[in-house]
């Protein structure tokens, strides 16, 4: 297969790269569904690692996680997944902490198929239940992933996607959430991070412009107090500097001929992208 062509910095994407994005998409939705599935009061961070782990070997895929980081200064991570509760923020790394009743994990996962990449997160309550306040935090968060998707489209800018984001944070009658700025959402393809940044507050009509081909992780880090982080001595583990809980909601999204393709949604995001207007335009 041919090369992703690369514009200003920018990877744009075949069709045919797309549908393997998609596939890599697909393994992440299920990774992250099986991890979800796992994640109970008792259970440890390290048995929904080991989840992800068995999804991605049924499906021959490789994780975009784990040894990330090698050779860069960083200890390379050590799991398949981010699995961070409660106060982490991102980049909990998997072991022996154990699940209880109320609290929240927020599950990064990412898998590569033929050396293309899929990423995307959730945030789970464990149990039976957590806070009304909580709750709000991880819809909220859910939301605002949602619209940054919604604002992609051929011709907008990146700002705009950002702005989106805010906004939804921002939206009348919601708490004064922390939105995580150090921390941002990303171009993706044949490398798992890549440009443009997609910082979750922004200008509209700010930034690179979108084009077809483009593909995208849009990732809203939210808190229930202060963005202001703190970053745990193993060198990964982020967590709120005042320890309010924090959501996390990602998906990869592509932009395509008629519309968009959410890469990493079982149904391509067709049910979310139709409620607010957008197009679905899934490739053959």
């Amino acid at each position: 297969m041919p090369g992703a062509r690369v514009t200003r910095g920018i990877q744009i994407k075949t069709p045919d790269q797309v549908r393997l994005m998609r596939r890599a998409g697909l393994v992440v939705a299920e990774g992250l569904a099986a991890m979800g599935a796992v994640a109970v009061p008792g259970a440890t961070t390290a048995d929904l690692d080991a989840a992800g782990a068995s999804v991605l070997k049924a499906a021959g895929a490789r994780s975009s996680f784990l040894g990330y980081g090698a050779g860069w200064g960083y200890p390379p991570y050590p799991g398949v997944a981010c699995i961070s509760v409660n106060d982490v923020i991102v980049h909990g790394i998997p072991g022996p902490l154990a699940l209880h009743d109320g609290d929240i994990v927020s599950v990064d996962f990412g898998a590569i198929v033929e050396g293309w990449h899929g990423d995307a997160a959730r945030t789970f309550v464990v149990g039976t239940g957590t806070s009304p306040e909580v709750a709000a935090l991880i819809e909220t968060t859910r939301l605002a992933c949602w619209a940054g998707v919604a604002a992609v489209r051929a011709g907008a800018h990146i700002g705009d996607v950002s702005y989106a984001v805010q906004r939804a944070v921002r939206a009348p009658g919601n708490p004064r959430y922390g939105i995580v700025m150090g921390y941002t959402g990303h171009g993706i393809g044949s490398d798992m991070h890549q440009p443009p940044d997609v910082p979750n507050q922004g200008r509209p009509r700010t930034g690179p412009r979108i084009v077809r081909g483009m593909c995208l992780a849009i990732e809203p880090m939210v808190t229930l107090g202060s963005p202001v982080v703190a970053e745990d001595d193993d060198g990964w583990t982020v967590r709120t500097a005042d320890r309010s809980w924090a959501a996390h909601w990602e998906n990869t999204v592509a932009v395509v001929d008629g519309g968009l393709w959410v890469l990493t949604e079982p149904d391509g995001g067709a049910a979310e992208l139709a409620a607010r207007g957008v197009p679905y335009a899934p490739l053959a």
